[in-house]
Formats: structure tokens, C-alpha cells, sequence
């Protein structure tokens, strides 16, 4: 039986959920949850919510209107002598409650507010796996099945209905009618794994504000893969004149200067694919964010890389150009130059931190 205080509990997080889901541009513009990743679930700050409820007075203190005074006195001390002195203020302030999200929660919230078309995988998509989960009870089954809890709550409620309990001797022995078991059903689950490579310029023209775009934008584009993939592996790529591959800590927090190679980061990305991830039997994501301030002989290099070896390969490759203080390169122009050559060529332009919403709905808009 579900009790009513459940039910209350039930509602309070819908509200919580429902504030979380209103503002969450503000958090995915601001990067509000980096750095609050647990493994499975992300703390938001929210405003709090107080649920309307009675409070009862003391017995016999009496009811409203009661009491001493004069029509029109004030409520309170009020006491002009002592303001402005500086005494402790008595007005509400704003209160902030930790909401706890698990990843999978704002990956839904995220692909119903930017409208994102469910992915479609590739290759070994279309192959099914069997897995066995244990999601029910029945009257019969082996002992080492055997739910506990279940059994001797069906016991008890069984002894007081009777009147056969005795709380000074509180003994309560199952009988065979009394126990449960835990039971499984056959999931049919399709068999889907994707590589997810991220790429990102550090040399010295990218400022902290856009590696810090790039970061957020990569937390939730990655939070949206992990929803529509069970076997979800990442690499992380960061270059300047050379590309060096990292781990994720690693790719959040580094701090690099230097000039800049776009084509390093490919031939890197190029010898994970096939070092790691066979493209018949991967959907490969690249994502590569810059300034698009490259070297100018190296983007030739760059697109003939990107259209023999990478964009083939890919279910999506995705170019954000992070607008720079000092002026953004002209990479941008060079990709628009082939963009039409491929569907899965995906770019975008981002001006500042608000230009990441637009930025994952340009990416991943296209359910591929």
C-alpha cells in the first residue's frame, strides 16, 4: 500500500524535477553541474521550494485577533531608536537546494527541451543481445531465490489479521504460503557500441572563456550519447602544434599554449579509429572544437585527411568554432568550402557561452 506521505515525496520531486527542467539552458550555457559528476548521478543547485503546510500554535495561547493592543499598532518591537544600527537583519534570504539528478534524468530532460531525434547506430546495431533481469516475484522457486524481506512482511500481516502476533514474544515463522520469490524475465536488448573522440585546440589563442565553452558543451554532448548507448567508450584528443591523447581529467582541467596544427589532432584521431575502434563494428562520433586559427599551409593537410580517412569512418563529424577574442581563424571557411560533399559533416559557430544550446541541437539534431 502506498502511503500518503510517498505520494507527498513523489510530487515534491516532480516540482524539483520540473524547476531543474524550466531553467535548463541557464545550466547548460553556465556550466552549473561540471565539476559535480559523481558516477551516476549530478548535484543542481535550485531555488528551494517550501511545500504549503499547517502549523499548529501552542494549546490555549488563543486565536486570531486576540490579545492587547490598539488599532493600527504595529506587530513587533518595532523600535525607532535602535534602526540603522547595524543589528542582525530578520528578512528571508534566498535559499538554494541540491537537487540529485542521475545522468540518465537530464539526458531526457536534454533531448525533450533541444527536440533531439533519437540516434539511429549503425553496423551491429541491428544485432540483439538476451539478458536476464530479475524483475518480479512469484509464490515458487529455489530456496537461494528466496525474497525475505517479501516473505516475512507476508507472514506477519498474516499473524496479526489472525490475531496469532504477540508483541512480548514477537516470533513470526513463515509457512510455505507465506514465501516469495524473486523471478526473472528474457530483455531483448539491442547490441549497440559507439566511440565518441573529442578533439580540442589549447594552443595559445585559446582563451580559458572558450576552453571553458568547449568543455561544457563536451559534458552534455557526451551525456546525451551515453543515454543512446549502452557500450559507450571516449577518447580525448588535445593539440596544439602536436596532439597528445589524454584521459578525461586530464582533457577538463589541462592548461597549454603554443602554435597551432589541426592536423596533428587528425592523424591522431585517425590511428585511435583504427588502433581501437573498427569502423564495421563501431559508430564512431568525432567532435573537434577550435578557434579555427590553424597554420596556414596545414589546411590542406587537414581536409584531405578529414575526406580520405575521418569523414568516411564517421557517423557524425562535428567542427565548433569558438569565437575568439582576438578574431577567429578562417578554418571555419575552409570546411564550408566541403560541407556540401557530406551529410555527416556538421558545423557550427559559437559566439560565447550562450551559443552552446544551439551548438548541441546543431550537432545532434540530426539523429545519426
Amino acid at each position: 500500500m502506498t502511503r500518503s506521505i510517498d505520494l507527498d515525496n513523489q510530487r515534491f520531486k516532480e516540482i524539483v524535477r520540473g524547476k531543474v527542467r524550466q531553467s535548463l539552458k541557464k545550466y547548460i550555457t553556465q556550466g552549473e553541474v561540471l565539476g559535480k559528476q559523481g558516477r551516476e548521478v549530478v548535484s543542481i543547485p535550485v531555488p528551494n521550494i517550501e511545500i504549503p503546510h499547517f502549523r499548529h500554535g501552542n494549546k490555549g495561547s488563543g486565536g486570531v485577533g486576540q490579545g492587547d493592543g490598539n488599532v493600527g499598532q504595529p506587530v513587533g518591537s518595532g523600535d525607532d531608536e535602535e534602526a540603522g544600527r547595524g543589528l542582525a537583519g530578520d528578512e528571508p534570504g534566498k535559499h538554494i537546494r541540491e537537487a540529485e539528478l542521475s545522468l540518465d534524468e537530464l539526458a531526457e530532460m536534454l533531448g525533450q527541451e533541444l527536440e533531439l531525434p533519437r540516434i539511429v547506430p549503425k553496423g551491429d546495431a541491428t544485432l540483439k543481445t538476451r539478458k536476464l533481469r530479475y524483475n518480479s516475484i512469484r509464490q515458487t522457486g529455489p530456496d537461494s531465490l528466496r525474497h525475505f524481506k517479501r516473505t516475512y512482511k507476508r507472514a506477519l500481516r498474516r499473524l496479526i489479521a489472525s490475531n496469532g502476533y504477540d508483541p512480548t514474544r514477537p516470533i513470526v515463522i513463515p509457512t510455505r504460503e507465506d514465501e516469495r520469490f524473486r523471478s526473472w524475465s528474457e530483455v531483448i536488448l539491442p547490441h549497440a557500441n559507439a566511440a565518441v573522440i573529442y578533439m580540442m585546440d589549447v594552443s595559445g589563442s585559446m582563451t580559458d572563456e572558450q576552453k571553458s565553452i568547449v568543455r561544457t558543451e563536451s559534458f552534455w554532448i557526451d551525456t546525451w550519447l551515453r543515454s543512446q548507448y549502452d557500450g559507450l567508450e571516449r577518447r580525448y584528443i588535445v593539440h596544439d602544434a602536436v596532439a597528445h591523447e589524454v584521459d578525461e581529467d586530464t582533457f577538463y582541467r589541462t592548461r597549454e599554449s603554443g602554435g597551432t596544427r589541426i592536423s596533428s589532432a587528425y592523424a591522431m584521431c585517425q590511428n585511435i579509429i583504427e588502433r581501437d575502434f573498427p569502423p564495421n563494428d563501431w559508430n564512431i562520433y568525432c567532435f573537434q572544437f577550435s578557434d579555427g586559427d590553424n597554420w596556414g599551409e596545414d589546411n590542406s593537410n587537414c581536409l584531405k585527411r578529414l575526406q580520405e580517412h575521418l569523414i568516411p569512418v564517421s557517423n557524425l563529424f562535428c567542427y565548433g568554432q569558438v569565437e575568439s577574442p582576438y578574431g577567429s581563424g578562417d578554418y571555419l571557411r575552409e570546411l564550408k568550402k566541403i560541407a556540401g560533399q557530406f551529410e555527416n559533416l556538421i558545423l557550427s559557430e559559437i559566439k560565447n557561452k550562450e551559443g552552446i544550446y544551439d551548438s548541441i541541437k546543431t550537432f545532434l539534431g540530426k539523429g545519426k
